[in-house]
Parts: C-alpha cells; sequence; structure tokens
C-alpha cells in the first residue's frame, strides 16, 4: 500500500506471486492501494490528526455516548458484553495498526453494535412477543472459508420460504426509526445506507469485491449478527490482534450465540420465514450452535485445504489492508491456516459427540460437487430438510446462477507462496480430515 494510505504493509515485498492459474513469470504479490483521491484525502486527513484532532477515538466511553446519542435510548440492560468489547477495544489501539480510515470503520461499526443492542432491549420491552417467537428448524452453512458456502447460501435464499440475513440487516438488525413492525421508508432508509456501504467497497477495494462481493439487497453472513456479540470472527480473521484472538479461543460462546438467537427472533418478527444463516465461525462453535437451536439442520462444506486457506488468506489480507498498515501476507498465512486446523477439530470433536443424531444434525456436501451438479446437490439439501424442491425455487435458481457466473466481479489471483504457505505442509497438516470426508484434491 503506498505511503498515501500508511506505511507498506510488513513482508508485502517478498511474498511471491498473486496469479493463481501461472506458477512461473506472475508479478510479486502486492497489496493493491487505495485509489489515488483516497491516498490524497488519507494524507490530509493524517496531517490533521497529528495535531490531535480528527483521530478517531476507540475508548469505551465515548463509543457508548455515541451509540446512546444515535439512538436517544440509554439501557443496555445486560452488560456483560462490556468484558469482549474491552477486550476488542484493546487489540484494535495496540495491536492492529489501524490507519485512518480503519480506525473511523471500525468505530463506526461498533457504534452500530452498540446501537442494536439499544434498540433490540427497547423493541423487546414494547413488543414482548419478539423473545417468544419460535426459531423453528433453522438452516445453518458451516463450512471452511472459500467451500462453496456464499454460492449454497444464496441457491437456497430463492426459495422464499427460506428467509437469510441480507446485508442491509447485517449492517443494522434493528429498525432505525420508530418500532414499527412493516415501515417503508425505514426499511428504505436502511438498505440506502448499505448501498452507500456495497459503493464504497466496490471503488476502495475492487480486488476484495471480486473475491466476496458484499451487496446490499444479497443474503450474508451471520458474522454481522456475531458482531454484536463482540465474538467477531471478521476482526479475528483479517486483523492482527493476537490478544482479542486469545480471549475468543479461551471462552465459551454459548452465552454469545443465546444473544445470536435473540437477534434471528428480531429478524423473523421484522419477516418471518424458516431461517438459513451461514458464517465459518459456527464450524468452530457448533456445541454452541446447537445449544441455541437445538433443531437446527447444518450443512457442512468441504473442499481441499490447499484451495481453501490460500484462498481465505488472499481475501484477509485485501480485507486487513482496508483497516490496517501493518498487514503481513505471510503472518495472515500462518493464523488463517491454524485457524482452519483449530475449526476443524473443533467441529469434528462435537460432531463425533453427537454419535448417531449426527446424520440427522448435519448433511456433508463437497465443493467439487456443488460445482460439477449443484442441482443433485440441492435435491440432496432439501431432502435432508424436508422440504420439496419445487419448480418454481429450481427455475429461480438457475437464473441466479445464469445471472452470477464465477468471475463475475473479477478474477481473483492467489498462490499458497504468496502467503508463506507451502502446500506439502497444508496436505499433511489436514490429512486425516481430507481422509475422513473423502476430499478430492484440486
Amino acid at each position: 500500500m503506498s505511503s498515501a494510505a500508511g506505511p507498506a504493509p510488513r513482508g508485502a515485498a517478498n511474498a511471491g506471486s498473486a496469479n493463481a492459474g501461472s506458477a512461473r513469470g506472475a508479478a510479486p504479490f502486492a497489496i493493491p492501494p487505495f485509489p489515488w483521491p483516497v491516498r490524497a484525502g488519507l494524507a490530509a486527513w493524517r496531517a490533521v490528526a497529528r495535531t490531535g484532532l480528527a483521530r478517531p477515538a476507540l475508548d469505551e466511553a465515548s463509543i457508548v455516548a455515541a451509540a446512546r446519542r444515535a439512538t436517544g435510548l440509554h439501557s443496555f440492560v445486560d452488560e456483560r458484553f462490556r468484558v469482549r468489547m474491552r477486550q476488542l477495544l484493546f487489540s484494535l489501539e495496540e495491536e492492529a495498526g489501524l490507519h485512518l480510515l480503519g480506525r473511523a470503520v471500525v468505530r463506526a461499526s461498533i457504534v452500530r453494535a452498540l446501537a442494536c443492542r439499544l434498540r433490540l432491549e427497547n423493541l423487546c420491552d414494547l413488543h414482548p412477543e419478539i423473545g417468544a417467537l419460535p426459531v423453528e428448524a433453522p438452516v445453518f452453512i458451516a463450512g471452511l472459508q472459500r467451500t462453496g458456502t456464499t454460492k449454497l447460501h444464496r441457491l437456497l435464499a430463492c426459495d422464499p420460504r427460506l428467509r437469510p440475513l441480507i446485508s442491509a440487516e447485517g449492517l443494522n438488525p434493528a429498525p432505525l426509526g420508530r418500532p414499527v413492525r412493516d415501515e417503508p421508508g425505514e426499511r428504505a432508509r436502511r438498505m440506502a445506507q448499505a448501498r452507500t456501504a456495497e459503493r464504497g467497497m466496490r471503488y476502495m477495494s475492487p480486488a476484495l469485491f471480486a473475491i466476496h462481493p458484499i451487496e446490499a439487497d444479497a443474503p450474508e453472513e451471520d458474522v454481522f449478527l456475531l458482531d454484536v456479540a463482540f465474538v467477531s470472527g471478521a476482526i479475528d480473521a483479517s486483523l492482527d490482534v493476537p490478544t482479542y484472538s486469545q480471549k475468543l479461543r479461551e471462552s465459551p460462546q454459548h452465552d454469545a450465540y443465546a444473544y445470536f438467537r435473540r437477534l434471528v427472533q428480531l429478524l423473523l418478527w421484522q419477516r418471518p420465514g424458516r431461517y438459513v444463516g451461514k458464517t465459518p465461525h459456527h464450524l468452530e462453535n457448533l456445541d454452541a450452535l446447537l445449544a441455541a437451536f437445538p433443531d437446527a439442520k447444518v450443512l457442512h462444506t468441504h473442499r481441499d485445504p490447499r484451495k481453501v486457506v490460500p484462498s481465505f488468506a488472499s481475501m484477509m489480507v485485501h480485507a486487513g489492508a482496508m483497516l490496517s498498515s501493518s498487514v503481513d501476507p505471510h503472518r495472515t498465512g500462518r493464523r488463517v491456516a491454524a485457524q482452519a486446523a483449530r475449526s476443524i477439530d473443533r467441529a469434528l470433536s462435537v460432531r463425533d459427540a453427537l454419535g448417531p443424531r449426527d446424520t440427522a444434525t448435519v448433511l456433508d456436501i463437497h465443493y467439487a460437487s456443488l460445482q460439477r451438479d449443484p442441482f443433485a446437490e440441492m435435491h440432496r439439501v432439501y431432502a435432508f430438510l424436508g422440504l420439496a424442491l419445487t419448480p418454481d425455487v429450481e427455475g429461480r435458481m438457475r437464473a441466479w446462477l445464469r445471472d452470477n457466473p464465477q468471475g463475475k466481479n473479477g478474477a481473483h489471483h492467489y498462490r499458497a507462496r504468496d502467503f508463506g504457505l507451502d502446500e506439502a505442509e497444508l496436505d499433511a497438516r489436514f490429512k486425516a480430515y481430507r481422509e475422513r470426508f473423502g476430499i478430492p484434491a484440486e
């Protein structure tokens, strides 16, 4: 990244080649810089910030005060979340190497999370039926990143009987205006905010958008809701925040998933349906997920980790650079590989403990099969969910596949050595996992 957006990332100069399809002659890997107007703006912003002005604050008091001003509400009811929030704020301030834009982005996201908590408590006070809403047989896609989870999620979202989280709701799960169930103007306001965020991402980091587009009206990951509970898998994966990451791993997440269930109830109160969610974070926390949703159906996606790990590392380097001036591709690669191994180990431990319940609770889906014959896989999925795959729904799915070919937003170039990874070591590290599920090599 150029000096106008912050110092060059550590290790970027010798990180290897960025081209996944060409092993020879590829240019050295480098994190794409921000567009020049942004770099110029950041340079001016830094100059002002050196005087102590215009530097986004990451202290607890000012962030809580901002959320209360934004909502006109005061009571969080249960304030145990502050422990995790303080851990996150410490790591963001002391370890993440945030540039000014990154500080502004994470501050805004934390203020939004707190505002959502305030609005949820206010809504539940006005509408106690929210907390009594059943969440019947929800569907959760829980696989490693880059294993076809987005494709599977968006295909299922074509079914009007299923109810995903939409990006606009991910940014603001609770209504922004009067606490009215159906208020078109309020929904349009949330969508407008999400479209502004989408345009910003397209402009600031087209490479990241090509890897994982976040479109305002498209289904999006449950990580947005878990952010409100301050168990942020996105921060953990994209930034080097070892203290926060360690705390996240050490503490059970049952309370966070209980709060996640409340947010799902809030979404269903706004628009009913059978909830269908997804995030790789669920894979590492299947015990907490199934405790919160005992009748959940889990779709566990699988792909060759030699492709998964470097692909996700590439995504996290690009995401991290949106926030930090100290992104190291090799450290990111090692962090992502360790997280993947830990997620698999924890998921398989929970699945083994399920015993005979495993086949009724979890369906395994191979990325290769989903790519080769998506409708054969969808028929398997629908049989597992106890739903009929109707001609109308299948037609919607075919239209989505036609309109969203792979690479629609640009090509994703990466290679293991770009991120300090060795394919033979990855193969050995995940050998038992690949053999257990018969995952084909790519």
